[in-house]
This record gives structure tokens, sequence and C-alpha cells, in this order.
């Protein structure tokens, strides 16, 4: 029979519960010494009612104070008299869960939610030494009961025990990954996926928009690099089978070809766009005549059509000329579509969005969209590896969230379509997120419907084995509506007041003070709360093998050696050709 962890004698009492709470309590510590040892953060063990079973609260405030009431309502009080004898020695603990001696033939049981709430005069006890290890390992054990347990560092309580998160409730219930810059957060995300490449069946994608992930001493077994098409990779032949990816203009659906394409200040902007559909969907019954879809598709469907045969047709509506009374006269559309025609034709030329536009044979056979999809959505069986980095940095970034939100899109819609029993989750990993899950209420069209795509996932991706993981330095910048729907949240340091309090909001009112480390977090520190972690609680993150290249530069060092690395003539032909091929 295994020994009762937390087994305390007289002498090891601290204090005793002056006042209960939901989710927390007060506690009065009679001994200046054995308050003088507590800690913020520290686990404290409280006898429960309920036999063979201890509380287990976190102390997140300590004080001196002579009125409790004042504690509770976090009143400072002012004393007159320097020599009034400043008695009562007070801590404030939150409830992380319960510790059960014995639950059936289990020994030594963890449970989050707290089942009984402590009595007033309970006993208090310090959880460290070996107790604190023992408890953490048991923690610890209750995660790595899978075939490949998750982890992404060691408790900063306890550096013995490993901090084990389940990775079946992070994925399922949307997760945050947040930090200011140089605080850890790509070691993080890089922890991570180094650990999910480990898995055999795989399936997530990351969208890296500053390539920072796509560099080779981020390459291993079970990662594929991706990236979307430069202007010198137009011409490439096979270029999915080479990793490049081309975003056809024929998957955007009406609402993103308006979006894109519209201008919605122009007075003709209604038949623009009703004659815009009118011409697509005629494109595209024309692709799939005396085929299997003949009389199936709808204007969403995404069928390949010639581009250049639509605008042709605009063209002529343009200057159409119908018989009147008089002779000729001009067409009802006549004039009506000279600007929009225009912004066609600029788009269509347009190099910097040339892998929607300057399309190959290769994008126009009738199986590229099964081809495309098994390179972004296929598992190690399918691709070279589950986990697709795509590398976004040189897709202009006033279409960014566009092409995204697309990429997105598509990932739900075949998860949609595809049948339950056949259905293989997927994640998708938002580097940057604050970049195209924005919160900006002025956002354009573009924008706007590259967003929709996130918010829609956020709502309903859980049902079709879709998650989202949101990565962001700003996470006040991040759509709200996405980040509510975040269960778990990896919060690394974060020195910017307005980011501070808008993860501090999200979390449950009882665990609020926990977010109070934020700023005071070192490199490298992460607090862990939500539903994939049994205990709330502030983590170092290990160094991850397969690094990044997002290394925070050495300015004074640099400046400081004999010979400079500086090539300003590559820079200068990269800009001239948009591209660091």
């Amino acid at each position: 029979m295994a020994e009762t962890i937390l087994n305390y004698k007289e002498e090891d009492l601290i204090g005793k519960i002056a006042s209960v709470d939901t989710g927390t309590a007060i506690a009065f510590i009679p001994d200046d010494k054995k308050m003088s040892e507590l800690q913020i953060n520290q686990l404290i063990a409280i006898n429960s009612s309920r036999a063979g079973t201890h509380i287990v609260g976190m102390i997140v405030k300590m004080s001196r104070r002579l009125d409790e009431k004042l504690l509770q309502n976090n009143v400072d009080i002012e004393v007159e008299d320097e020599e009034e004898d400043l008695s009562s020695n007070v801590i404030k603990l939150v409830f992380v869960g319960e510790l059960r001696d014995k639950e059936g033939i289990k020994e030594n049981v963890f449970k989050r939610n707290v089942t009984t709430l402590p009595n007033i005069q309970a006993s208090c006890f310090r959880i460290e030494g070996e107790k604190l290890t023992r408890l953490m390992e048991c923690i610890s054990s209750i995660a790595v009961n899978v075939v490949t347990p998750l982890s992404l560092g060691k408790y900063f309580i306890d550096d013995n025990s490993t901090a084990y998160i389940d990775g079946d409730k992070l994925f399922q219930r949307h997760a945050a990954i947040v930090g200011s810059t140089g605080s850890g957060k790509s070691y993080c995300v890089a922890k991570l996926i180094e650990q999910m490449a480990e898995l055999k069946s795989v399936n997530a994608v990351l969208f890296d928009i500053h390539g920072e992930y796509s560099d080779d001493s981020f390459k291993r077994d079970g990662i594929t690099q991706l990236k979307i098409a430069a202007p010198n990779d137009l011409e490439t032949a096979n270029k999915l089978e080479k990793g490049i990816l081309m975003i056809p203009y024929w998957l955007l659906n009406y609402e993103e070809m308006q979006a894109l394409l519209l201008d919605r200040s122009d007075t003709n902007a209604p038949n623009q766009a009703m004659q815009l559909s009118k011409q697509i969907m005629a494109a595209k019954e024309q692709t799939v005549k005396d085929t299997e879809y003949e009389s199936k598709i709808t204007l969403d469907s995404p069928v390949a059509y010639d581009l250049n045969m639509v605008l042709q047709h605009l063209h002529d509506l343009d200057s159409e000329m119908v018989p009147g009374a008089r002779g000729d006269k001009a067409g009802p559309f006549n004039g009506k579509l000279t600007r929009f025609n225009q912004r066609l034709e600029n788009k269509m030329s347009d190099k910097r969005v040339g892998f929607m536009f300057s399309l190959t044979d290769e994008e126009k056979k009738s199986d590229w969209l099964q081809s495309f999809c098994k390179q972004l959505m296929g598992t190690s069986q399918v691709c070279s590896g589950g986990i697709k980095v795509i590398d976004f940095s040189e897709v202009p970034s006033d279409i960014l969230p566009l092409i995204i939100g697309l990429i997105a899109r598509i990932i739900f819609s075949v998860q949609q379509w595809s049948a339950k029993e056949n259905r293989h989750p997927i994640a998708l990993l938002c580097d940057e997120a604050h970049l195209y899950v924005e919160q900006n209420e002025n956002t354009d069209a573009v924008s706007a419907i590259g967003l929709k795509s996130f918010e829609r996932i956020a709502k309903e991706g859980r049902k079709y084995g879709v998650s989202l993981v949101i990565i962001s330095q700003r996470p006040c910048e991040v759509n709200k509506t996405v980040l509510s729907q975040c269960n778990n949240f990896i919060s690394l340091r974060l020195t910017n007041i307005e980011d501070q309090n808008t993860i501090k909001r999200l979390l449950p009112d009882n665990l609020g003070n926990i977010a109070d480390n934020l700023a005071l977090l070192d490199v490298g520190e992460a607090i862990v709360v939500g539903d994939a972690t049994l205990l709330p609680s502030r983590i170092k993150v290990e160094e991850p093998k397969i690094k990044p290249h997002s290394n925070t530069i050495q300015f004074w060092q640099v400046w400081s050696k004999d010979i400079s690395s500086q090539d300003l003539d590559t820079a200068v032909v990269n800009i001239i050709k948009q591209s660091k091929s």
C-alpha cells in the first residue's frame, strides 16, 4: 500500500482558516517565523471535512491585517500608532484542487475540482520538500498514462517534477500562447511542435508569418516545409511536389472575390457585383459541362475557370451597344464596369499576387485541388511530415489576412464535408495572430472576410476536428471573439498593461491573481492555466532541440566585432525581385 502523501503532525501546523468563499479562503498565521517562511504561489494543504482528503490551495496574497474584512475588500489600512501590535498574519488562498488518499482501488488521487470547502478553523500545512515532489509526481503521473505524454518543461515550484499537459484537452478546446518579444514564446512553440512531430499521425498547419520556422535549423522528421509561391517560383514545374503552394483565384468564394476586387464606394458597385457573379457562374458551368458535376455546382464551388474569359465578357458588356428607336444606344451596363475591369486587370498583372492569378496548366487540372489538400492536410502517411509549416513571409501584407483566412476556410470546409468516421483532427497554429485575427473595429473588407473564417473555426471547429492555437505578442490586438473561445492559456512574460489585462479578464475569477506575475516572469517561464493542466502553475519551458530562427540579435556584441557579415548588395537585389530565394 502506497504511503499517504499529505500526512502531517501537529507541530507541522502553520495556521487556521478564518474565512471561506466560493473559490478562496483566508488563513491566520500566528507564528511570525512560520509566516516569514511562506511565499507567493506556494502550495498549502488544508484539512477537509471529508475524511482522507486535503484541499490544495495556492497563496496569492500575504499581509499583516487587523480586520479580515479589509483584506477581503483589498483596502489598505494606515496605522496611526506605529507601536500598535499587528498581531494577525494573514494569507489569502485560491483553491486549485484536492488530494484524496484513496479513491476506489487508486491511491493518492488529485482532482481539479473541490468537492467540499474547508471549515472555519481548519488546519493549514505547508507542502514542501519531499511532499511537494511527491504531489507533483502524482499530478504528472495522471497525464503520463498516454502513449506519448506532452510536456513543455518543469514546474517552477519543484524542479524535480515534469509539468505534463493533457494534449487532448489542449487542442480540443483551443489554446493561446502569448508573450512579449524576447520572452521565449517561439521556443515554447518549437517545444510544442517538437513533441507533436513525434506522433505518427499528427496533423497540423503552422502559419509562419516571418519565416522564422522555415529555416534549415527547424527541420526534422514529421515536419514539412512549404511556402507560398514567390514571383520567381511561378514558372516552376511540379510546384506541389517541391513544397511551393499556389493559391488560385478560383478557390475564392463569392464573398472573398468581392472583398478583393470590388470597391463598395463606387456608385456602380451593385451592377459590378451582379455581373461578376453571373459571369463567374457561367465560366464554372462551362468547365463542368458534360461531367458528373454538371448542374450540381454553385457559385462558391471550387471549380477552375478561365478568368480571362470572364474579363472579356465584362469588357463586352462595358462597351455594349444595343438597338434603339433612333439607332444604336448604350447597353444597360455600358460604362458601368470600366473601373471594375481596370481593377481586375491590375490584379491579374500584379506579380506580387502571381500565386493567385499567374496560373499554369498545373493549377487548372481537374484533380489539382485533391493534390493541394493532400499536401496541406495530409498526415505523415500522405506527405513527408504531418506538421506543415507554411512560409508567408513573401505574401503582401495588404492581402495576408485574406490568404490565410482562405486556407483556414478550405481546411474547415474539407473537415466539414468529410464523413464523420473518416475525419482526421487537425490543428491550426496561428503565429503572429494579431496581424490577421485582429480586433481592429475599422478593418477593411479584405481583413474582415479573412477574420470570418477564424471566428467560425473558434465557435464551431471542435465539432469538426479543427483546433486553433493563437500565438501572439499582443493579445489585446487579437480578436476578442476568437480569444474568448480559448480555454487554455500558456502565457510567457507580458510587459504591456493592456496585454496583461486581456489575459486576466479571460481567466477564471479565482485565478486572476496568478496573472499578476505576468510582468515578473523570466525568459522561458510561463504561466499555464486551463482545461489541459491539472494544476494552474508556473513552469520553466525546456529548450527545444529544433530552434526557430528568431534569436534576439546581440547588438552590443555584434557592434564590437572587427568584421561585419553585412551584405547590402544581396539585400537590394532581393528587394528588387521581391524574393529571398
